[in-house]
């Protein structure tokens, strides 16, 4: 492909001015109406970006009466295909906003971003999910860590245990089974210590 065919087929440079005398149809684009970082005012790159096709375009006559978008293409210009932006083309420009006015717009902007903190995420704990009852019981019948190593199934190992504790608890249940003097509940009649039995009658 040549250089030539090349450059009517690629979007084409966007030049500061123009001698054109055209003027687009449509109503003028009031400045007032963009936000701040959609447009610069300095005189040596007066541009904004055009609403129509999303492209930042030169506005020529900026110190004129009638300020107006230069025609332009839609894509980036020598790599995107040419596509004239009919609608954005020679659009006349209001330019109610003075360029003092829009570098305080502009750096307070910048201020209130660059002061602006990042928001903390707290995160919640991780919460272990609770034990399913089955779950429970077999951690009830798991052998201690004294057991863990005798290989004696579990029931043995439980009628050991009891054995080994059997007299203990006789021995408690004997003394408990003993009122001492004193110890009897105020207007109650006393506690027989001896096995009643009935007697029969005789017929």
């Amino acid at each position: 492909m040549s250089a030539s065919t090349l450059e009517r087929t690629a979007a084409r440079p966007r030049r500061s001015r123009t001698r054109s005398r055209t003027v687009n149809a449509r109503p003028a684009l009031v400045i007032s109406t963009l936000k701040t970082h959609q447009y610069d005012l300095r005189p040596a790159c007066a541009s904004l970006i055009c609403p129509d096709c999303r492209t930042w375009v030169p506005i020529t006559g900026i110190q004129t009466k009638k300020p107006k978008l230069v025609p332009h293409d839609t894509g980036r210009a020598g790599k995107d295909v040419a596509a004239r932006c009919r609608l954005g083309s020679n659009r006349l420009i209001t330019v109610d906003v003075t360029v003092k006015k829009w570098q305080e717009h502009l750096e307070d902007g910048n201020s209130q971003t660059v002061h602006r903190r990042k928001t903390t995420v707290l995160r919640k704990p991780k919460v272990a999910p609770a034990p399913a009852v089955s779950q429970i019981a077999a951690q009830k019948q798991a052998p201690t860590d004294d057991d863990s190593g005798d290989s004696r199934p579990l029931w043995l190992l439980r009628e050991i245990k009891w054995a080994s504790t059997a007299s203990a608890v006789r021995d408690a249940d004997t003394r408990r089974a003993q009122l001492p003097d004193g110890d009897a509940p105020l207007g109650a009649p006393p506690v027989p210590l001896t096995t009643l039995r009935p007697e029969l009658r005789a017929s």
